[in-house]
This record gives structure tokens, sequence and C-alpha cells, in this order.
């Protein structure tokens, strides 16, 4: 292998390193797991205590707890889009 792609691979495993270390240990162990953009532990805990305050509004009849279980589904609907980071902002780009 020529030694600019060593130095593409050196610089490629450095940026892995730092963006998500526990991912990078694991691949060079022989353990690989998941990496962070697909990790919805959080997502998956806020879905369920937001389905929770949802029922719970439905059943009390409580329009505050509904619309709170309604805005952090939506929220968690949210945390399960792995590429969340890579869109930006949603605001067009100001123009004089």
């Amino acid at each position: 292998m020529p030694v600019p792609e060593d130095r593409r691979l050196s610089e490629i495993e450095s940026r892995l390193r730092r963006e998500d270390p526990r991912f990078a240990q694991a691949f060079a162990d022989g353990r690989p797991c998941r990496p962070r953009e697909y990790r919805y532990r959080r997502a998956w805990l806020l879905l369920v205590a937001a389905l929770g305050a949802l029922a719970t509004g439905v059943v009390l009849g409580h329009g505050l707890l509904i619309a709170a279980g309604l805005v952090f589904a939506g929220v968690a609907g949210e945390l399960f889009d792995p590429h969340r980071r890579e869109r930006g902002t949603r605001s067009p780009p100001f123009e004089s």
C-alpha cells in the first residue's frame, strides 16, 4: 500500500476515535458495537414516557397531558433519525 493511502487510513481512524471512542475501541477489540448514530436507548425511553403521558391524559381527560405526550412523542421520533446532525438548520439562508 502506498504511503498516501496509509496516511488517509490513519486520518480516518483518528477521526473515528474522536467521534465515537466506544465504537472504535470495541471494533479494535474484535467485538463491534453499534455506532452512536444507531443507539436508540434514550429515544425508546422518551417514546415510552410520551406514550404513557398520552395514555394517562386520554384516560383522565386532561388536555395538557395529551399535548405533552404528543410533543414528547414527536421529539422521540426525531431522535430515531440517525442523520439528524447532518441536516443542519432548517431556515433558508438570508439573502439581501
